[in-house]
């Protein structure tokens, strides 16, 4: 494995989309979390607090509430993921200097998503990063093997033929980045100062100050890491 100095050998540039491509304040997390609850009541029959308890356990013990909802209730994993990320997106806006970082990366660009290719699609639209992708690589395309697994990354290796050693991965959840740094990637950890102590954890994305051992680098701006530190910024 390469000593990570630097980002200056990269030519493969992996992103999360929620809550890493956009900044948490929009949370819209909250809307998928309460549609993903909704989805898992009205399944089960259950009452809402009941659902919300299942859906956050599935999601810890499975990698994804999909991925537990299809292990234990043989769900529709299609009907699934349209019902959940029909959201609102008024709170996201188009980020033109985001855009031109991104663009500027050498090499080839990817989104890897837990979610769908139509989230990724009309999130990426509205924030006005469409366009700026070799490719989004969605749940669907892992076949509903979610991020932690190993399999899921290496689907995506193996898909757009990336060598992990000249790879980066951007992400906003741990447990993501520790099994993208133990394949070779190297690792940046985006950060939020949103208040994430309700969700359990394995659920929750890193606060500020957080600096685990598999991430090379912490941002909680990645614009501006992008735009100072993406090619040639010393590891801190």
């Amino acid at each position: 494995m390469k000593t990570r100095t630097d980002l200056s050998h990269v030519s493969e540039w992996v992103f999360d989309l929620d809550n890493t491509l956009y900044d948490s304040s929009a949370d819209l997390f909250k809307q998928i979390d309460t549609r993903m609850s909704d989805y898992v009541a009205r399944l089960l029959k259950i009452d809402g607090e009941e659902a919300k308890r299942l859906q956050k356990l599935y999601y810890v013990d499975h990698g994804t509430t999909l991925s537990g909802l299809m292990a234990l209730h043989e769900v529709d994993p299609h009907d699934y993921l349209e019902y959940v990320h029909d959201i609102e997106l008024s709170a996201l806006a188009p980020n033109p200097r985001l855009a031109a970082a991104v663009a500027a990366l050498p090499g080839r660009r990817f989104v890897f998503t837990n979610g769908s290719r139509r989230h990724a699609e009309r999130v990426l639209d509205k924030i006005g990063l469409n366009d700026l992708f070799h490719d989004l690589f969605d749940i669907v395309a892992t076949d509903f093997t979610p991020k932690p697994h190993a399999d899921a990354f290496h689907r995506l290796l193996e898909r757009h033929v990336i060598d992990p050693e000249q790879a980066v991965l951007f992400e906003d959840l741990e447990r993501n980045l520790e099994t993208a740094y133990a394949l070779g990637f190297s690792t940046v950890l985006v950060t939020s100062n949103k208040d994430w102590s309700h969700e359990p954890e394995g659920v929750r994305p890193a606060a500020l100050g957080a600096k685990p051992a598999f991430a090379d680098y912490v941002t909680s701006d990645l614009t501006n890491f992008l735009e100072t530190k993406a090619l040639l910024a010393p590891k801190t």
